[in-house]
């Protein structure tokens, strides 16, 4: 398209940070280490984790650059950046989170397909950008609508971002209409990250941000916005991120048979220390991240050190000197907290975590129950094993 183009090989690949732990070079996906997840609430752009499909687009001309609004609407057009930005700004906080956050260690259990992504596939960023819902009334529909007289039910957006999954074609994902036009679900059309302009790696010039849904529907590098009749075909709304059973296997499986992950569940991490880490005998500062989907805050964080017997609960906050309440007003909520436990450890000791989302949803006791072929939503408790020896902690 005009002004923005996917390359087909990877020779022009931006810049990325040292720390990052890199789990595919081409294409790029790679996360931060687990420390770096509770260092803050707003994590940096640098440290954010990566994962892409093919090579990074280029843009070539942005004054070029365009997207275009088409499918079941009386009037197709075209919107360029200064369009968009002319429109409200608004800044979301909001988490995103790949579906395979804590494959690996689904993995374990038995095999799954997919990146081997550790604990650190998700990131809290501050997203600005115009609301989709107010992009959409410039086409004719107005906000709240859930169809539309010519049969649109769904939105989707399709990415200049080119993927061997489509055989060579875009990659592209759909919402509901009745989430698109809600001005209260904040989708967005993003071209800021904490308070900057997008970089390529992160969809520059212009993404989608779902807040509180699996970080696979907030598409990048934004080509096109399709309203439509039903959800989209593409591969990764067919033919992956379902949530099956774990007596599915590659054999039997019916992907008709399970629709796309929307809302991500609830989920936790102990990000201070690593599994199987030695630490002296004494105090142990245990500090992580816990975050549900579809906008339901965290009501509890429970820290065990016997295997679940016993629990204490852990601090919870967001921005550094702000009181945390579950669905406040004053409270994020598309955005993680961050949880912090004090333990006294005199013994090899496994430290888990498990969180409780405003809805009394809670993280199941072991990743068996959940494991699924892809090894997407691993939500069970988080475990970490503790050694006394030698430890600058």
């Amino acid at each position: 398209m005009p002004g923005i183009r996917g390359p087909s090989e990877y020779s022009q690949e931006p810049p990325r940070h040292p720390s990052l732990k890199v789990n595919a070079k081409e294409p790029f996906n790679a996360e931060p280490p687990r420390s770096a997840l509770v260092s803050s609430y707003v994590t940096p752009v640098d440290l954010f984790y990566k994962r892409n499909h093919g090579p990074i687009p280029i843009v070539d001309h942005l004054q070029s650059y365009s997207v275009t609004l088409t499918g079941l609407i009386q009037n197709p057009r075209k919107l360029f950046i200064k369009d968009i930005r002319s429109l409200p700004k608004y800044n979301v906080t909001a988490t995103l989170q790949c579906a395979g956050n804590r494959r690996t260690a689904m993995s374990k259990v038995r095999n799954v397909r997919g990146v081997g992504w550790d604990v650190s596939a998700i990131g809290n960023a501050v997203w600005g950008g115009a609301k989709l819902a107010d992009v959409l009334e410039l086409v004719g529909i107005p906000k709240l609508t859930a169809s539309t007289n010519l049969g649109a039910r769904h939105v989707e957006f399709v990415s200049v971002d080119r993927c061997k999954e489509e055989n060579g074609g875009p990659y592209k994902a759909s919402i509901t209409l009745s989430q698109a036009t809600n001005p209260e679900a904040d989708v967005l059309l993003a071209y800021e990250m904490n308070g900057e302009t997008l970089n390529r790696d992160h969809g520059f010039p212009l993404r989608v941000v779902v807040p509180g849904v699996i970080g696979a529907r907030s598409v990048k590098w934004l080509d096109s916005i399709n309203v439509i009749a039903e959800e989209s075909q593409g591969f990764f709304m067919r033919k992956d991120y379902k949530m099956f059973p774990p007596s599915v296997n590659w054999d039997n499986i019916n992907w008709s048979s399970r629709r796309p992950q929307m809302d991500f569940p609830v989920q936790s991490a102990i990000c201070s220390v690593e599994d199987v880490q030695m630490v002296k005998p004494g105090k142990v500062s245990i500090k992580g991240y816990a975050v549900s989907g579809g906008g339901r805050g965290i009501e509890r964080v429970d820290i065990s050190l016997d295997g679940g017997k016993n629990w204490v609960e852990a601090s919870r906050t967001q921005e550094p000197g702000k009181q945390y309440i579950s669905e406040h007003s004053s409270s994020d909520k598309w955005a993680w907290v961050l949880f912090e436990a004090t333990i006294d450890v005199s013994q090899t000791t496994e430290v888990i975590a498990k969180a409780v989302d405003s809805a009394a949803n809670v993280q199941p006791e072991n990743v068996e129950s959940v494991w699924n072929l892809r090894g997407v939503l691993n939500t069970s408790w988080h475990r970490v094993l503790l050694r006394l020896g030698h430890s600058n902690l």
